[in-house]
């Protein structure tokens, strides 16, 4: 499955919003992004980036493979890697694939591929109800935790510490492949 989640996400995000009783002015001020673009989004107007996605999905109390799990509508319990979803920022190419069966579970692995030069950046929301592990599997991530930027290469692995805003960043003129390990807070 590749970047056919558009449509689904955006209905996705419209029945977590309403399920939620939020408006779409509240889930704005929640997640600091624009009334407009929430609406865009929602009507498949527009297509939302990583950036955006991790600040809505914070807001609503979901990490960002919850959210596209639901879009996706999987529930099982052994994902071949052909049936694991995959999402494409369009506006930066950072290529996201839930790994794990079922997201929301205990644990979560994403693999993410960040293309050179390219940027992601979390508000500190996205990270309040969970723990996150940062594996490089290629190449070298620039990782921005709050004001500590911290140089990954191949193996190396980070945990996170208290929830910051946050900032993946490939230095590179290379592809950068990396593993997160999603757990939630006690």
């Amino acid at each position: 499955m590749s970047d056919q989640l558009g449509p689904a996400l955006a209905v996705t995000l419209q029945a977590l919003r309403r399920d939620r009783g939020l408006s779409g002015t509240a889930l704005a001020e929640l997640s600091g992004v624009s009334r407009a673009m929430i609406s865009r989004i929602e009507n498949g107007d527009a297509q939302p980036t990583a950036s955006l996605l991790g600040r809505l999905s914070g807001a609503l109390g979901i990490t960002l493979s919850e959210l596209i799990a639901q879009a996706e509508q999987g529930d099982r319990r052994l994902a071949r890697l052909d049936q694991q979803p995959v999402w494409t920022d369009p506006e930066t190419g950072y290529r996201r694939r839930a790994v794990s069966p079922t997201s929301g579970g205990a644990l979560e692995l994403v693999e993410v591929e960040l293309p050179a030069g390219a940027r992601v950046a979390y508000p500190r929301e996205v990270y309040t109800f969970t723990r996150h592990q940062i594996w490089v599997l290629q190449g070298t991530l620039a990782f921005r935790e709050g004001a500590v930027e911290h140089v990954l290469e191949r193996g190396d692995c980070l945990q996170l510490g208290a929830p910051a805003p946050c900032e993946y960043r490939n230095p590179t003129e290379e592809s950068c492949r990396y593993l997160v390990a999603i757990t939630r807070r006690g």
